[in-house]
C-alpha cells in the first residue's frame, strides 16, 4: 500500500521532492494519517487552489467550501455504498458526545437495548442510563463481557433482548480491548453501531444498520470531527430536552452546518476519502488490513513470549493488544521499540502490556518492521 500516491497540483521543489521523515506510528488515536494526504494538505495550506488564502480561512457558507463538503459526502457514499435513504452528517464533539445524543434523539420515553463488550460500549450505556434515570426512558443491558474481561462476546442465545426496544446499541470495535464484532447482531430493533475505530477498514452493508457513528481520528482524519450515518425514518423523534446541536433531524436539515463546522477536519477527511479511493476502495484496503493483522497475530501465536487473550473470532484487525510473558520486560520493550523508531506501542492503562493500532494509513511494511523487532526482542530476552 503506497503512502505517497496522491497527486498534487503544485509546482515541485527540491524540498517537496525529498521523502518526508515518517516513522512507524501505532497510536490508537489520534492516529497515523496517510503521508500523501499530509503532503497535499501541507502544499495547499497557505494557498488553497490558487485562491491566496488557506482553506481554514474560507467561509463555510461559501460556494468554494460547499464544493469541498459535497465532494466529501459523495466520496464517502461511494466508498461505503450508502443507500439514498440515509443522511450523512459531519458533526463535532467526538463519538463520546453521541453517547448522549443517541438517547436524546431516540429513547423518548421508550426502551433501548445495549450490549457491553468493552470500555467504550460500557461508557455508552452509562451515559444512556443517566437519561433513563431522569425519566426519559428505559435502558436494558442485554449482555456484558465482564466475566471474560472483555476478551469474548457472550453467546447471543444468552442475551436478554427486549421485544419492544426502539434501538440496539453496540460497539463494533473496542479500541482498548482489541475486540471486534465483524457482523451486526441479528436483532429486531434498529441497530446503532459505534464504528470509531473500524469504519472504512473493510466492506460493510450499511442497510443493516439504523445508524453508524465514528470519530474521525482513527481512519478518517484528525480529531474534531464525527461522522453520523443515520436512516431517515429515525429522524424526528428527539426528546424536547434534546439540545438543538445534538438533534439529528435539525443537523440533517441544516446539512451539518447549524453552526460553524470543523472546517479543516472536514476538508482533510475529504482528502482521506480521495486517498482511499486511489488505494482501490474499501475492499482493497480491507485485504491489506487483513494481511497486516494476520502477520501480527501469527507472530504472537507462534510465540510463548507474547500473548493476545481475545477469542480468535473476535480479534480486531485494527487494534492488537498483546502482553509479554514476563511483564517486568514491558518497560524495556517500550524503551527499545521507541529507540528502534516504533512509536506509541504502550497498552491502555486498563489492559496493560502493549497495543499496536494498525489503521488504514499504517502500511504493511510498518507492521513487518514491528514483527521483526518483536522476534529479535524475544531472542534477546527469552
Amino acid at each position: 500500500m503506497s503512502t505517497n500516491s496522491m497527486p498534487t497540483n503544485t509546482t515541485a521543489t527540491p524540498e517537496a521532492d525529498a521523502a518526508p521523515h515518517r516513522v512507524p506510528n501505532f497510536s490508537a488515536g489520534p492516529a497515523t494519517m496517510p503521508t500523501a494526504v499530509l503532503s497535499r494538505a501541507q502544499k495547499e495550506l497557505l494557498d488553497w487552489q490558487g485562491s491566496g488564502v488557506s482553506v481554514m480561512e474560507v467561509s463555510h457558507r461559501s460556494k468554494e467550501y460547499i464544493e469541498i463538503t459535497d465532494k466529501a459526502e459523495a466520496k464517502l457514499r461511494s466508498l461505503m455504498d450508502i443507500p439514498d435513504n440515509y443522511k450523512v452528517l459531519f458533526l463535532q464533539g467526538g463519538a463520546s458526545l453521541q453517547f448522549s445524543a443517541i438517547p436524546l434523539n431516540l429513547l423518548n420515553g421508550k426502551r433501548a437495548d445495549y450490549l457491553t463488550t468493552g470500555a467504550w460500549s460500557g461508557k455508552a450505556i452509562k451515559e444512556a442510563t443517566r437519561y433513563a434515570n431522569l425519566g426519559l426512558g428505559e435502558v436494558n443491558l442485554v449482555a456484558t463481557g465482564t466475566d471474560s474481561n472483555f476478551t469474548d462476546v457472550p453467546a447471543q442465545s444468552d442475551w436478554n433482548l427486549s421485544e419492544d426496544a426502539v434501538y440496539f446499541h453496540y460497539c463494533a470495535n473496542e479500541t482498548i480491548h482489541g475486540l471486534q464484532i465483524f457482523e451486526p447482531p441479528t436483532v429486531d430493533a434498529p441497530i446503532i453501531a459505534d464504528m470509531s475505530s473500524c469504519i472504512l477498514s473493510q466492506p460493510i452493508d450499511v442497510s443493516k444498520f439504523g445508524m453508524i457513528y465514528a470519530g474521525a481520528q482513527k481512519n478518517i482524519g484528525p480529531a474534531g470531527l464525527i461522522l453520523v450515518i443515520i436512516r431517515e425514518d429515525l429522524l424526528g423523534q428527539a426528546s424536547e430536552w434534546c439540545p438543538m446541536l445534538l438533534n439529528y433531524e435539525h443537523q440533517a436539515e441544516k446539512e451539518s452546518m447549524s453552526n460553524t463546522p470543523a472546517t479543516y477536519s472536514w476538508y482533510l477527511a475529504g482528502l482521506v476519502f480521495d486517498w482511499l479511493e486511489e488505494q482501490g476502495g474499501v475492499a482493497a484496503i480491507g485485504k491489506v488490513n487483513q494481511q497486516k493483522a494476520d502477520l501480527l497475530y501469527k507472530t504472537i501465536d507462534d510465540s510463548s513470549f507474547y500473548n493476545n487473550p481475545v477469542a480468535p473470532q473476535y480479534r480486531s484487525i485494527m487494534n492488537v493488544p498483546f502482553t509479554l510473558a514476563d511483564s517486568s520486560l514491558d518497560k524495556i520493550f517500550l524503551e527499545e521499540s521507541k529507540a528502534a523508531g516504533l512509536l506509541n506501542l504502550k497498552g491502555h492503562r486498563d489492559v496493560g502490556g502493549m497495543r499496536a493500532s494498525i489503521y488504514n494509513a499504517v502500511p504493511l511494511e510498518w507492521v513487518q518492521q514491528l514483527v521483526d523487532f518483536m522476534i529479535a526482542f524475544e531472542k534477546k530476552y527469552a
